[in-house]
This record gives structure tokens, C-alpha cells and sequence, in this order.
């Protein structure tokens, strides 16, 4: 490599090739039901997620202990399937909008190649459907194709752990809201 330098000028900076699997990597099936009444959206599970087979599997993902909080049941403690179940039984339903994808290791700056989820066929899989709640900007970036199908949607903060900007507290809030006007949380509306 030259390593001549011209007087004014910077040296030119190559860019570092990326490190990416060539692995196309496939998402989580959706857990929802036909009386689902607010979908939460994801863009893709993370490697703890995948390698469980669970979504918000990452022990630092906040997901599990705001839906526990809102939803008034130890979450974080249970059991997979009793989490579902409980999100399932208030009415909230979990997918991610890409069905596949190449990304080294979790972040979603690193997705590529991304095949999206067939999000029309959600409305055939919860007729009564009535809020999309997109976790994270990477996923919100379909809201308007979700509404473009006649649905409402709001784009929240991500729960994931790399999502350090936003405390646990201000999350906590803003997941409250949605879900409060939504109907789906005890007491609520």
C-alpha cells in the first residue's frame, strides 16, 4: 500500500472489508391467534433469540420485564410458553418483519439481503387486528405498509439492549400508552 502523502491532502481511507456471514438466516415463526389484537413487530430476532428459538431471548432485551410490569405477571420468571401464553391471552401478538436475512451477529445496522414477512397476511391470521407496534426504528420502516393495509401503527423504542438512549423507566411509559389505547392491558380502556 502507498503510504505517500500529498501536502493538503488526507490519506485515503479504504473501507474495511465486512466481516458478514454468507448464512441466510431464517426468522421465528408469528405467535398469534385469530383474536390477536395488537401485533408487536420486531425486524428480526437476534442470536440469542435464534439460537433459543425465543423471541427477546438476549437477557439484557427489556422487552419481557416491560411487558411484565404493564401486564401485571412475573414474565421474566416464567417459562417461554407461559410468556406467550399470557401475551397471548391480553391480546398481543409477536413476528418480526423479515423472514430471513444475512446479518453477523444482532445489530440491525448489520441486516442484509433482508426478505421481507407477507405482512397482508396478518389481517387473514388476526381479523381483529387493531395496532401494530413497531419495537425499534429498523422495523418501522414498514409502518407505512402496515397502515397501507388499513392498520394503525406506532413505532416505539426498541427494548433491545443496544438501545441505551431511552431508560427502562421512559420505555415503560410509551409501552403503557400504546397498549393502554389499544385495550389490551388489565383496567385499561
Amino acid at each position: 500500500m502507498n503510504s505517500r502523502r500529498c501536502r493538503g491532502h488526507r490519506p485515503l481511507h479504504r473501507p474495511v472489508p465486512e466481516q458478514t456471514t454468507k448464512i441466510r438466516l431464517t426468522a421465528l415463526p408469528p405467535i398469534v391467534r385469530p383474536d390477536t389484537r395488537v401485533l408487536v413487530l420486531g425486524s428480526f430476532p437476534g442470536v440469542a433469540s435464534l439460537r433459543a428459538q425465543q423471541y427477546y431471548a438476549h437477557p439484557r432485551n427489556q422487552f419481557w420485564p416491560i411487558m411484565g410490569r404493564l401486564l401485571g405477571q412475573p414474565l421474566p420468571e416464567q417459562a417461554y410458553r407461559e410468556r406467550t401464553r399470557c401475551l397471548l391471552d391480553n391480546g398481543i401478538g409477536l413476528w418480526d418483519v423479515y423472514a430471513s436475512c444475512v446479518r453477523p451477529g444482532s445489530l440491525d445496522s448489520a441486516i442484509r439481503h433482508a426478505v421481507p414477512n407477507d405482512l397482508a397476511d396478518l389481517l387473514a391470521r388476526a381479523p381483529v387486528l387493531r395496532l401494530v407496534i413497531h419495537n425499534g426504528a429498523e422495523s418501522a420502516r414498514r409502518m407505512r405498509e402496515v397502515e397501507a393495509l388499513g392498520l394503525p401503527a406506532v413505532r416505539l423504542p426498541s427494548t433491545s439492549p443496544a438501545n441505551a438512549r431511552i431508560d427502562m423507566e421512559a420505555k415503560l411509559l410509551l409501552w403503557r400508552e400504546a397498549l393502554d389505547r389499544a385495550g389490551v392491558l388489565p383496567g385499561g380502556s
